[in-house]
């Protein structure tokens, strides 16, 4: 075949002419018995039954017998290609293969021996496992996918052409998802080639940037990168041209709703298709995303089951307000002018690369924050807008629909619906991937079709559903699960509503024996789980009753995740010993449950020993750097829980926690130790009073870990502020800086008062540090008003006049944002309304009041300090217990005796009252607060020195 012969079978689907022309015949080792100039090194006997060794040796063989052959090497690449495409057809989007894949592409020798067969497919499952994570044990067509993932890694095939890079990124990141947790080392191999092949289509048209981005954008979310993948999606709808926002239009969402409300509503539109851009300039891509965007509707007249709501009460869609004025958006400039004259209940049909960036973006969104029951208000519109809109691509309509069920999983009124309907799509792919002919499916592949369940859908006729080029045409950037993934993500939809008898039959039918066990486990039957995983991993004795501790041969390629979980159950450090050992030393969550084995029972050294061998293997992981900077914090290790800690914000920057735990450690090393920490280091302690401080930048500064440690309690604050321990910390690193910032004390005290003061009233004030502010705004105030009266002496009269606006006057400091506003705020707002036995809180807006010039409110503050203090029990008894209180209720009178004195006849302030005497009959008042204490003090302290200073004030009053 040429390569124009090869492109065409792949634009339509035609996989079969590809694997079976004679490049991929020989290669296969097909017909070596008629050709003679086959070197014995070539045949399956030599390569000792290797498959990946068998397909790599030949694929040599026959670039080295044509160095300069680019042809070859081409059509070398498009048979990866295809066999990527056949085995996604297989396994993911239908219809099922027409032909047998082991009698196409397996040598002679092995279509005969079912035994052999079996244990080459076995052993192709092992080969894809990476770092002890597998794929599905029962994963059909594996040697298509096996054949796939050998030319595509050919070095000589592959090179460092961004054209076939691409093609070994697809298929890399498909291996990923067939695993079943991330692994780090293919995740790097990932990421490398991504930025080879992002350098490569700067100069490509809009269609094949975008597609790339989309691609970039899924792979950024398996990753847990929702930020990167935002940003990607973004740049995919400006190559597009695609419009949309999220916004607000009135509507009803009940049967029986009477007033119309703001509904949120996806409003999107895709630009006009263009033909004038001449794709055929640029270089074709893997699955050539230069063919055209859209597919007739003739091709795809028919669409994927989408079931009906059947609510009591909600409608099956939103009935927008049909009214202009109601569905116009008034002063809405940030809404593009294509979007404002929508109607939201008849938009046009968009693009399929424009509905999938719509649906990426509910899918980022979801995985950022998936229990957020806001988040999901926003995500479902952008599915909703993929349905209702329409969509020309069968597959992107399928997982439009799967997309909106994961949505309303957690909403009571859709819960039903979304599990219907997932179980709609389910049965879906099941029979668009379920192979009719057992003339075409091997021993293996009937085994795993016998595990699938029957549907009740019936099987769609050719005429009804779409052909595999139009499912398989965005299939890489709709990253659609496997038919067995999305079965399994069935029945843990079911085990999250309780139903898990349903879960566990679906998950036996699978042979997934490490969910079967977990799911006994959740129904408190953790002896039948013990049994179930025993029996994959121990040979059973000869009566049949017992098993022995005999390990099989060979282990199932789970076997590590066997035992982890089996020593999860067992609470044994042995199975994870053994995990770790059958996966050569590299499944990195076998050292992690020994790290919380070793933590439970306090031996923190080899706790952090298995935390530090799991993470390297697994440098991403955050739980478990967060988990080792908490051993090294109860070892004292202070420099190497920054470090961890340090590591785990990198990863995850929106975990309080790990920002706290790092200010803790950050605060317990000496101040002369030098930690490289640029998760730290580099950040820009903006907005502090201290940050003009150029000492702060010096690397020998005392205050530097303290400084680092207030920027991540500033930060853990941000992230979790509903704890007021993080508060609490913040607020006992700030008032350790010199100098002190004194907003950030402000803002941390007032959060603890919003917090605590319905618990612990008055008691969650650190009455020393809002004193140390209170003393901080006069003083300063003092040295303001020092600098003016300065000014004024050395300027004129005239000039004198206009400097008078610098001299704080009446009620000045409470108008003035910043500092002396927060402060006040939180005295008079916060502080005031829980004072109830505090003396010296009492005194403190005293103080404060005197300082704003309310002299009203000051004495009214000295009389409330002075009844707290009268107040407490036992002080008139004259026993020397009450001695010290005694002299306190005599220093609150004489001081409220004065106070009487000193404003009672000035000038109330603003308000009632104003400008009445503050106190008129002070006198009085002052007398008769002297002769209550002397009355109720004559039994015990009369005679004493201080019952006779109040005599003697008393008879000062009387003059």
């Amino acid at each position: 075949m040429s390569i124009v012969s090869f492109k065409e079978a792949l634009n339509e689907g035609d996989f079969y002419s590809i694997l079976a022309s004679s490049s991929a015949r020989f290669i296969f080792g097909h017909h070596d018995d008629d050709d003679d100039g086959v070197p014995s090194s070539l045949s399956w006997q030599s390569c000792g039954g290797d498959w990946n060794a068998f397909l790599y040796r030949r694929a040599s063989h026959l670039l080295d017998q044509s160095v300069q052959d680019l042809v070859l090497r081409e059509n070398l690449f498009h048979i990866g290609v295809a066999a990527l495409n056949a085995f996604l057809q297989a396994n993911v989007t239908g219809p099922p293969l027409s032909w047998a894949s082991t009698d196409l592409i397996l040598p002679q020798a092995l279509r005969g021996d079912a035994d052999q067969l079996k244990r080459l497919e076995r052993q192709l499952i092992l080969d894809l496992s990476i770092d002890g994570e597998t794929v599905y044990q029962l994963t059909p067509r594996v040697e298509i996918f096996c054949l796939a993932k050998c030319l595509l890694h050919h070095p000589k095939i592959v090179g460092e052409d961004a054209f076939y890079v691409w093609g070994r990124l697809r298929v890399n990141s498909w291996h990923q998802r067939m695993l079943n947790e991330n692994v780090d080392s293919l995740q790097q191999n990932i990421y490398d080639d991504l930025d080879i092949v992002h350098q490569s289509i700067l100069n490509q048209t809009s269609k094949i940037k975008a597609q790339f981005l989309i691609e970039r954008a899924t792979i950024h979310i398996q990753y847990g990168f929702d930020m990167r993948a935002s940003e990607d999606l973004k740049s995919a709808a400006r190559e597009t041209q695609l419009e949309f926002a999220l916004t607000g239009r009135l509507g009803k969402r009940t049967k029986f709703q009477q007033n119309q409300l703001s509904q949120l509503v996806v409003l999107a539109k895709s630009a006009p298709e263009e033909t004038s851009e001449d794709d055929s300039t640029h270089r074709k891509i893997p699955n050539y995303a230069n063919q055209r965007l859209d597919v007739d509707k003739s091709e795809s007249s028919s669409k994927p089951i989408n079931l009906d709501l059947n609510d009591d009460t909600l409608l099956e869609a939103i009935s927008f307000s049909k009214e202009p004025q109601a569905s116009a958006i008034a002063n809405d400039e940030t809404l593009p002018l294509a979007l404002k004259s929508l109607d939201p209940t008849d938009q046009p049909a968009l693009m399929p690369l424009d509905s999938i960036i719509l649906l990426a973006i509910a899918s980022s969104i979801t995985n950022t924050s998936p229990q957020d029951g806001l988040t999901r208000e926003e995500t479902l519109p952008y599915a909703t807008r993929v349905l209702v809109g329409g969509s020309t691509n069968w597959q992107v309509y399928t997982q439009a629909l799967l997309v909106r069920s994961r949505i309303e999983g957690y909403r009571s009124r859709t819960v039903e619906r979304g599990v219907l309907q997932l179980q709609a799509v389910v049965d879906q792919v099941i029979a668009e991937t379920t192979v009719n002919n057992p003339s075409v499916a091997s021993d293996s592949l009937q085994a795993s079709e016998e595990s699938i369940s029957t549907t009740f859908l019936p099987r769609p006729k050719a005429s009804e559903s779409a052909p595999v080029s139009e499912r398989l045409l965005y299939i890489h950037q709709l990253a659609s699960p496997t038919r067995w993934k999305l079965e399994a993500e069935l029945a843990d939809r079911w085990v999250s509503l309780g139903s898990l008898r349903t879960a566990l039959e679906i998950y036996e039918r699978l042979q997934m024996w490490a969910e079967v066990a977990l799911c006994w486990a959740a129904s408190d039957r953790e002896d039948e789980a013990r049994k179930i995983l025993r029996k994959q991993l121990y040979e059973p004795s000869s009566t049949g009753q017992e098993l022995k501790p005999t390990e099989r041969v060979p282990l199932p390629a789970d076997a590590p995740r066997l035992f982890c979980i089996l020593g999860d159950m067992e609470k044994s450090p042995t199975a994870y010993d053994r995990a770790w050992e059958v996966s050569k030393s590299r499944y990195s969550r076998a050292q992690r449950s020994l790290g919380r084995h070793y933590l439970a029972v306090h031996n923190l050294t080899k706790a952090g020993e298995a935390y530090e061998k799991s993470l390297k293997i697994s440098p991403h992981n955050h739980s478990a750097w967060f988990a080792l900077g908490s051993v090294r914090l109860q070892l004292e290790d202070w420099t190497g829980a920054v470090d961890a800690f340090g590591k785990a914000i990198q990863i995850e920057d929106k975990d309080a926690e790990s920002w706290s735990n790092l200010a803790v450690a950050l605060l317990k090393l000496s101040s002369q130790m030098s930690v490289n920490n640029p998760s730290i280091s580099d950040l820009d302690p903006g907005g502090r009073d201290i940050g003009n401080n150029e000492e702060s930048k010096s690397a020998t500064n005392p205050q530097k870990h303290l400084m680092e440690a207030f920027v991540a309690l500033k930060r853990a604050a941000v992230l979790k502020r509903e704890s007021y321990r993080i508060w609490q910390n913040l607020l006992t690193v700030a008032i350790k800086l010199s100098p002190p910032p004194y907003t950030d004390i402000i803002i941390a005290q007032t959060r603890l008062v919003e917090l605590l003061g319905n618990l612990e009233g008055e008691k969650c004030v650190d009455i020393d540090v809002v004193e140390g502010l209170v003393a901080h705004l006069i003083s300063s105030s003092s040295i303001q008003s020092a600098a003016s009266q300065s000014i004024q002496q050395s300027t004129t009269d005239s000039e004198s006049s206009g400097n008078e606006a610098l001299l704080p006057s009446e009620n000045q400091q409470s108008r003035k944002p910043g500092f002396s506003k927060m402060l006040i705020d939180l005295v008079q707002k916060k502080i005031t309304p829980l004072i109830t036995t505090s003396r010296r809180l009492w005194l403190l807006t005293a103080k404060l009041s005197l300082y704003l010039n309310h002299p009203f409110a000051t004495l009214g503050a000295y009389e409330k300090a002075w009844r707290v203090t009268l107040n407490k029990p036992g002080w008139e008894s004259g026993t020397k217990e009450a001695e010290a209180d005694w002299q306190e209720v005599i220093h609150a009178t004489v001081e409220l005796a004065d106070c009487y004195e000193s404003l009672g006849e000035r000038k109330r302030e603003a308000g009632m009252g104003e400008g009445e005497l503050v106190c008129k009959e002070w006198r009085f008042k002052s007398r008769t607060a002297v002769r209550g204490v002397l009355g109720r003090a004559k039994a015990g302290w009369e005679g004493s020195e201080g019952y006779e200073s109040l005599e003697e004030r008393m008879r000062e009053l009387k003059i």
